[in-house]
C-alpha cells in the first residue's frame, strides 16, 4: 500500500513539474519546411529552409532517406502535436527515437548545417565541414535533432534561415532524402519586441516633449514602451504612418502621465529645474519651467509665487503682478505670495498698494522661524544684488519696523 502511494505521489510530482516547466509558445506547423530532395550518386546538394518566423527560439529537424516508392509513416508535424514543449524532446533517448521516422531506406548520407549561404556553397564545392555549425560526418539513414537559442550555435536571435548540405553515400544510385524542419515560436517574442526594438521605442520616447519635462524619464518611457508593446506587434507599429505613430506616442504618454506617481513626478521635476535655474541666476529658464506647469493646469500658489518672483527679478513687473494675483486666488493665506505681490507693486510705482500689504502683515511669520520683516530684508538684499531700483527700500523697512 505504501509503495502504491509513493508511486502515485511521484507521478503527481512529475506531472506538476512538467506542467510548470512548459514554455509559452507553439510548434508552427504552417511555416514548417518539408522538402523531398533527390541527390545524385556521389554528389552534394544544399537546401535552404523556409524563413523562420519572428520569435523562433527552437527548432526540430528530421532527415529520412527513403527507397523508391517508400512513404513516411507520419510527418514530423503530426508527431510534435503530442509534445507541447520543446524541452520534452530531450527528456532521455525515448524522445529522440520517437522523432525518427518509423521507416527509412537502406541508403545513407552525410550532412552538415550552415548559418549562411556562402558557407553552404563552399561545402558543396569542397565537402569541407569545418564551417558548419553542426555536422554529421558518419553516414546515416535517418536522424533527428533539436536546436535551440543558447545551446546551439546554429540558432541565434534573429536567425531567419539555415542551409542543410547533403552528400550522397551511394556511389551508383541516386538517393531520396526527406528534410523536415519545424520551428518553435515563443509567444512573446513572436510579437517582434526584441531587446533592440524595445530600446528603439524607449530612445524615441526620450526625445518627446513629455520626457523632456522629466529629470529622470526612465520610468515614464518604460511605461510608454510597455503600452505600445501590448497594443501592437513591432512590425505593425513600424508600418503605421508617421502621424499615427505620433498620436500613439501622445496617447500612451498621456496615459502614463495620469498613472499613480508619474504625473506628480513630472511636475516635481519641473519645479526642481525651476529652482535650480533661479539659483544660477537663469531666471528666464526658471520662468519657462513654471509656465509649463501652469499651462498644464497643475500649478499651486507657490508655483505662481515662483514665477512672480522671477518676473520681478527680470523687471517684468506687470507680469509679476498678474501671476501673483492668480496665486493669491488659489491660496489667500500664503504670505510668500503676498510679500512678492507687495514687491511687484513697489517696483511698478504703485507704492500705495505695496504699503498696504507691507503694513498689514508686518507682525506675522512666513514660517515657524522666519518673520515677515526678516524675509523682506533678505529680498531687498537680493534685489540690490541684481540691480533693481532700491530708493524705496529704507522707507519700507521703517514702515514694517514701527
Amino acid at each position: 500500500m505504501q509503495v502504491k502511494k509513493l508511486v502515485l505521489l511521484l507521478f503527481v510530482s512529475i506531472i506538476y513539474q512538467s506542467g510548470f516547466a512548459q514554455k509559452d509558445g507553439y510548434w508552427d506547423k504552417d511555416r514548417s519546411t518539408t522538402k523531398e530532395i533527390i541527390v545524385s550518386a556521389r554528389n552534394r546538394i544544399v537546401i535552404k529552409t523556409d524563413d523562420f518566423p519572428i520569435g523562433t527560439t527552437e527548432l526540430i529537424y528530421r532527415i529520412t532517406l527513403l527507397d523508391d516508392n517508400q512513404q513516411l509513416a507520419g510527418s514530423l508535424v503530426s508527431l510534435l502535436k503530442s509534445i507541447p514543449d520543446p524541452t520534452g524532446i530531450s527528456q532521455g533517448t525515448a524522445g529522440a527515437v520517437f522523432l525518427l521516422s518509423k521507416i527509412s531506406g537502406e541508403d545513407k548520407c552525410k550532412y552538415a548545417v550552415f548559418s549562411s549561404n556562402e558557407m553552404a556553397l563552399d561545402y558543396q564545392k569542397t565537402a569541407a565541414m569545418n564551417k558548419a555549425c553542426l555536422s554529421q560526418g558518419t553516414a546515416v539513414s535517418k536522424d533527428a535533432k533539436r536546436l535551440s537559442i543558447g545551446t546551439s550555435v546554429c540558432l541565434q536571435s534573429g536567425t531567419r534561415n539555415l542551409w542543410f548540405g547533403f552528400e550522397s553515400s551511394n556511389w551508383v544510385m541516386k538517393q531520396k532524402i526527406i528534410l523536415e524542419v519545424v520551428p518553435w515560436i515563443d509567444a512573446k517574442l513572436s510579437r517582434g519586441w526584441t531587446l533592440e526594438n524595445r530600446k528603439f521605442i524607449i530612445n524615441q520616447c526620450k526625445t518627446s516633449a513629455l520626457a523632456n519635462k522629466l529629470v529622470n524619464s526612465d520610468d515614464f518611457c518604460i511605461c510608454l514602451e510597455e503600452k505600445i508593446q501590448k497594443q501592437f506587434k513591432f512590425e505593425e507599429f513600424q508600418s503605421l504612418l508617421l502621424m499615427e505613430q505620433t498620436k500613439a506616442y501622445k496617447d500612451f504618454g498621456n496615459s502614463c502621465v495620469n498613472e499613480i506617481g508619474v504625473s506628480k513626478g513630472i511636475y516635481d521635476d519641473l519645479r526642481t529645474r525651476a529652482e535650480n535655474f533661479a539659483k544660477k541666476g537663469d531666471y528666464g529658464n526658471s520662468i519657462t519651467q513654471y509656465r509649463s506647469i501652469i499651462s498644464e493646469g497643475k500649478a499651486t500658489a507657490l508655483d505662481y509665487n515662483g514665477i512672480g518672483l522671477n518676473y520681478i527679478l527680470t523687471k517684468q513687473y506687470g507680469k509679476a503682478i498678474k501671476f501673483l494675483k492668480e496665486g493669491e486666488k488659489l491660496d489667500g493665506t500664503e504670505l510668500l505670495v503676498k510679500l512678492n505681490l507687495a514687491h511687484a507693486y513697489l517696483f511698478n510705482n504703485e507704492y500705495g498698494n505695496a504699503k498696504t500689504i507691507y503694513k498689514e502683515y508686518r507682525s506675522q511669520n512666513l514660517t515657524s522661524n522666519l518673520s515677515w520683516n526678516q524675509k523682506t530684508k533678505q529680498d531687498f538684499a537680493l534685489f540690490e544684488k541684481v540691480g533693481l531700483p532700491s530708493s524705496d527700500f529704507e522707507k519700507v523697512l521703517k514702515l514694517i519696523n514701527k
